[in-house]
């Protein structure tokens, strides 16, 4: 998959859980990226992904999209990579965290060690995944 490309995704159903807690948290941090709310579910979800820990992970490299460039909410790349837009980095990130060699078949913790291997690093994002919500929300992401 190129950074270019992704897969044009169905609607998140607007009573998905996920999606108002995923709102809520960014919404009462100020963060851009509670727009993009919609797009981190299904992204996690066409990706097989932990719902949180995209959003998880903008926090951690721009806070929530608050500081960042070339659309790379993520540091993706060290922070060089560039996406067309803030959307196409969302699932392009998803679709290698769940899908390239690279991770694919890893549990969290060695997703993110491999990601940023730091000390702290995985522990920041998986905190910040508990701030969102428990990883047992439904998954009612695909509208019909």
């Amino acid at each position: 998959m190129s950074v270019q490309q992704y897969k044009a995704a169905p609607e998140v159903k607007q009573n998905d859980p996920r999606l108002s807690q995923l709102q809520k948290y960014f919404g009462d941090r100020d963060c851009p990226l509670r727009d993009s709310a919609k797009d981190f579910l299904l992204a996690a979800d066409q990706n097989q992904l932990d719902w949180r820990l995209l959003p998880s992970i903008s926090i951690i490299e721009s806070s929530g999209g608050k500081y960042y460039g070339n659309n790379n909410v993520f540091g993706w790349g060290s922070a060089k990579d560039k996406f067309p837009s803030v959307r196409a980095g969302i699932h392009y990130v998803a679709a290698q965290l769940g899908k390239s060699r690279r991770y694919k078949g890893k549990n969290i913790d060695s997703k993110l060690q491999m990601y940023n291997p730091l000390p702290d690093y995985s522990h920041r994002v998986e905190a910040v995944m508990r701030a969102i919500g428990s990883c047992s929300q439904p998954r009612l992401a695909i509208a019909d």
